[in-house]
């Protein structure tokens, strides 16, 4: 992709857009960004990108702004279906992703991770034992670093494993991973897709490209990741927790297995995965197919495994107070996250649950509450509709702001007891995002003490 001396828009102010701003300018661009939020919030950014000769609008996208561009590069934060984009579109301007415009410049080979949750935890290890096994990988997209920064410190050898969105999903064109993996599917984001069909068509967009030398993983546990299969043209390989699989990783006996055209291969004991939870064995089992499929030795997948430990803010363990122990899920932005997180422990929760709704049905999470938890502390704008639809199935405090849900559960817990951070929401309602909300609720709890 040729970008010198085009007119360029990039459109969203996130750390995406502002790497893909800088990153374009830097080859030629003639860049302008755009954001819909007032000038005050970019503060930092904005003095950036006017020193390098960066057009900046804020506080409202005007209309001639997309008009005349040769590229128009969209952050995951703007829908696909907002007017300027559609109307850009129907001008025959040429709309893409950060994750896009990465993977045009990137001169290695990349590995995408997706799912509804595990992304993280995922994408961390797998980048863990390819680096144990000798590669050269880097680690980024919609984790930490984005995509489009990883490009300047690559080579034809370097692998980048990337956490991929179903917002990242949606504006990709030519977008092709080499291994593309899906850990699983359920309802997530429905604010913005409106239906799981279309939440699910979004996420099988990270095969769209794939041929046949190239590799998709999938969850064999998953009844839509086994749907999935049928939309891609690459080898199939699967992870199960629960069944053997001809071609991929399973248990057997509490033994981890990799099975592959060439035959069986011993990985690691189900026993020393030193994550917690269920859902954490699946991660696990998705990462060591990557590194089996990327050729590293079982001994130092088993290795790199052996020494991970959980990301921050997934069912990160914060502190024991009197007894009582204290673990961050802020990242559990859905209520299959939580589901997870509440089967991670067999009984006497505390749970916190709210934040900004997606669409959710939290009734599904009634069975759960009445057998494993001992109350429930509702804080944020879905306060009241999580309220009226788990009534009855355990006791619930009314918190509304995250410190009073600490507290009140700190008074009520006795020793033995988990008080949890698994909200099932977005944090956008009263923190800037999850990281913000998992730091606010262990400097809460260390203050405890």
């Amino acid at each position: 992709m040729d970008v010198n001396n085009k007119r360029v828009l990039v459109v969203g102010l996130g750390k995406s857009g502002v790497a893909s701003a800088l990153f374009l300018k830097a080859r030629g661009a003639r860049v302008t960004v755009s954001d819909a939020k007032p000038q005050d919030e970019f503060e930092n950014e904005i003095p950036v990108l006017l020193d390098q000769g960066i057009a900046v609008e804020t506080g409202g996208h005007g209309e001639r702004t997309f008009r005349g561009q040769d590229l128009i590069v969209v952050s995951p934060g703007v829908p696909v279906d907002a007017p300027p984009l559609v109307q850009a579109r129907a001008l025959g301007e040429q709309v893409i992703g950060e994750i896009e415009l990465a993977s045009e410049f990137f001169p290695g080979k990349i590995v995408a991770i997706t799912g509804s949750n595990g992304k993280t935890t995922t994408t961390t290890l797998a980048g863990e034992i390819l680096a144990t096994g000798g590669l050269a990988s880097v680690v980024g997209g919609n984790i930490g670093t984005p995509a489009i920064s990883l490009v300047e410190r690559a080579s034809a050898e370097t692998v980048a494993v990337l956490e991929v969105s179903s917002f990242q999903l949606e504006t990709i064109q030519k977008f092709r991973p080499r291994i593309a993996v899906v850990l699983n599917v359920t309802p997530d984001h429905l604010d913005r897709h409106r239906t799981f069909a279309a939440y699910t068509d979004a996420k099988a967009r990270i095969f769209e490209n794939q041929g046949g030398n190239d590799f998709s993983v999938l969850n064999a546990d998953d009844p839509t990741c086994v749907q999935m299969a049928s939309r891609t043209q690459a080898q199939v390989f699967w992870f199960s927790r629960k069944k053997e699989v001809k071609q991929g990783a399973c248990v057997r006996e509490g033994q981890i297995l990799f099975r592959d055209s060439k035959g069986q291969r011993e990985i690691m004991l189900l026993s020393d995965i030193p994550l917690k939870g269920a859902h954490n064995v699946e991660n696990v089992l998705a990462a060591i197919c990557v590194g089996a499929l990327s050729r590293v030795a079982p001994q130092l997948i088993r290795d790199a495994v052996a020494k991970f430990r959980a990301v921050e803010h997934r069912l990160e363990y914060v502190a024991t107070i009197r007894g009582v122990e204290y673990y961050n899920d802020s990242k559990a932005t859905n209520v299959d996250a939580t589901i997870k997180a509440l089967e991670s422990f067999p009984s006497n929760i505390h749970l916190i649950l709210g934040g900004k709704d997606k669409g959710s049905d939290y009734g599904v999470l009634n069975d759960l509450l009445r057998h494993r938890v001992k109350g429930v502390y509702t804080i944020g704008a879905a306060a009241t509709k999580i309220e009226s639809q788990i009534r009855g199935a355990t006791e619930i405090v009314h918190a509304e702001t995250l410190e009073n849900a600490i507290k009140r559960a700190a008074d009520s817990a006795q020793p033995g007891d988990i008080v949890l951070l698994a909200p099932a929401c977005a944090s956008f309602d009263q923190f800037r995002n999850y990281e913000h909300r998992g730091k606010v609720f262990k400097d809460v709890v260390q203050a405890l003490t």
